[in-house]
Formats: structure tokens, sequence, C-alpha cells
């Protein structure tokens, strides 16, 4: 069937009515119930990508009450729409994923040392570290008050390590309370989604632990960072990949300069940018760094990166580490 530009131009605004949950009052006073399922491939030169619209569900009532129409997820109109919003999402699962890592850190310094950070040296370092890192207060308060809490454990770090598609290598750091849970979760997300587990140390070999500041490509001129990066003893600085779908809109909250540093020297550097007005998030810690990354099909990146994904998902993880190049 073939659709005209004005209907589809029709159709895409009542969807997007209908994906916002906008309330209509209702033309008649008889009562209609009914559920649509609606889906179809709609096309346009001008405006829109092709694509399964799903709606869910539509319910028509009296004319005492409203009619409330929705759907199941928001709708994304052209790849570079879905793009941006799958980007907001991985940076909200990031910020969870650094405060959850900080909270378990908390909890066990305080079950080693004590809830007074002028006795515990470990505590007194992590209070720091979250004014570092621009942490609400509360993720301390919270978390010191649960480490006294009756049957909670201290955390314990594990690192685990994947064979991903086309030969990828993947890191997966946790802490966790319960090791036999986290394992067991784990081996279940890398079976279902096609990994393998490797044994330990296959595959750490092939990174590097680094600090690093990251720096946004628009708060510096690239040749000023390196510039002033490399002559306070940075080791490299990595530049963010940009595809087709990227734009200078996008660069601000997604693409950033790695100031790779070793963990003597990155006070060092961190201080000279602060002196010269350079804008950077440090990290909260370290991070793993391939050492040669590398290029797989567009096929394998897509499925490592669904592997990766859910991995992120569990509450133990608190981070994934690849050496697939993008």
């Amino acid at each position: 069937m073939v659709y005209s530009s004005s209907s589809i131009r029709a159709f895409g605004s009542l969807l997007c009515r209908m994906s916002n949950g906008v309330y209509l009052k209702p033309h008649h006073s008889s009562t209609l119930r009914s559920i649509f399922l609606l889906s179809g491939n709609f096309s346009s030169s001008s405006s829109y990508s092709s694509s399964d619209i799903k709606v869910l569900p539509l319910e028509l009532q009296s004319s005492n009450s409203v009619r409330k129409i929705w759907t199941s997820s928001p709708l994304c109109m052209g790849r570079r729409s879905c793009k941006i919003a799958g980007r907001k999402t991985a940076q909200d699962l990031k910020k969870a994923k650094l405060y959850s890592k900080i909270g378990k850190e908390i909890v066990s310094a305080v079950k080693k040392g004590g809830p007074s950070p002028i006795s515990n040296t470990a505590l007194a370092a992590l209070i720091e570290k979250v004014k570092e890192l621009d942490i609400p207060k509360d993720i301390v308060d919270r978390n010191v008050k649960r480490a006294s809490e009756k049957g909670q454990e201290a955390f314990i770090e594990k690192i685990y390590e994947v064979y991903g598609y086309g030969g990828v290598g993947i890191i997966i750091e946790v802490l966790t309370d319960k090791v036999n849970r986290s394992v067991a979760a784990v081996r279940e997300v890398v079976k279902d989604n096609g990994g393998k587990m490797a044994d330990p140390g296959s595959i750490m070999f092939k990174f590097q632990r680094a600090r690093v500041a990251n720096v946004k490509v628009t708060d510096v001129d690239r040749d000023q960072l390196l510039t002033i990066a490399l002559d306070a003893g940075a080791e490299d600085i990595i530049e963010p990949s940009m595809d087709e779908y990227d734009t200078e809109a996008d660069s601000s909250e997604s693409r950033v300069y790695k100031v790779v540093s070793s963990a003597e020297n990155y006070p060092v550097i961190l201080s000279k940018l602060q002196e010269e007005g350079i804008k950077f998030k440090p990290d909260n810690g370290s991070e793993l760094l391939p050492t040669t990354p590398i290029e797989v099909d567009d096929e394998a990146m897509e499925l490592n990166k669904e592997l990766m994904s859910k991995l992120l998902e569990l509450d133990d993880v608190d981070a994934v580490y690849t050496d697939q190049k993008y």
C-alpha cells in the first residue's frame, strides 16, 4: 500500500501525541472499549525512516471521563534520534553504576575501619573522592548507615574475563557481597548472549590499568590539550571516534578526549589542567584501556554491544571493558 506524505505526517503527529500519553475528551456519550495493535512500515524521503510501530493499548470510555492513549515505549524517528536516546540511557546507567560502586566501597570501608572518617583513613579518602566526582552527599550517609545493618557483609572485588564475537576480549569488574550470586548471573548473561567465559589472565594481559582525565571536545582546543597534557607527563591522549550520525550538537555530551596517565603522575596532570582553566572529569579510581584494539565487522560489533549492555544491567557489575575498536 502506498501512503501520501500528508497521510504519513498526520499519522506521525497522532503517534507523537499518543506516545506522550495525551488525554482526549470523547466526542460522543457511548461507551466503547477496545484494544488495538497497529504495526506497519512507513517511509518518506523527507522525514521518516522505515520502522515497525507498535501501539499498546487504546481505551475509550464514557462521556463522564476521559480516554487515555499511550504506547509501550517512546517512538524514535530516524537512526540519529534513536542513537541520541540510547546515548542518554547509557549516560544515566553510567552515573548509576558510579553511585553504586562508591556506595559499596563505603560499606566495605566502614565494615573494616568504622564509621568515623577521622580514624578511618579509607573512608576519609572515599569522602574526598565523592567531592571530586560531585556525587551527592547522601550517598555517603546512606551507605554508612547501610554498613551497620544486620546481615550486611563487606563487598569483595572480582574480575571475570569473557570472549565476545570476532575474537574480542571483555573484562567485567564486579563488587559483590555474594560471590556465588554474581558469578551465576554473569555466566547466565554470557551464555544467553553468545559469549564464552575465559580463564583468569587469558584476556587481562591485553589491557593496561591507568588513570584517566576526561575532557569534553567542546571545552578545549585539541592542539592546546595535547601540548599541555604531554608536557605535564601524560602517557597518551585518546581521541574520540565519530560516525556519520554524530554532529557538533552531540559532542558536548558524548565525545571526550581521554588524557591517560600513570597513578603517580595523575595529580600533577589534574593540577596542570586546572591551572590552565581546562574543565575535566576525573575517573573513579582507574580504567582498563586496551593495548591493541581489535577491529570487527558491523554484525560482531552490535552483538558485542548487546552482550556488554546486558552485563551492565546486572546489579553486581560496576564496569565492563573491551578491546573492540569503535
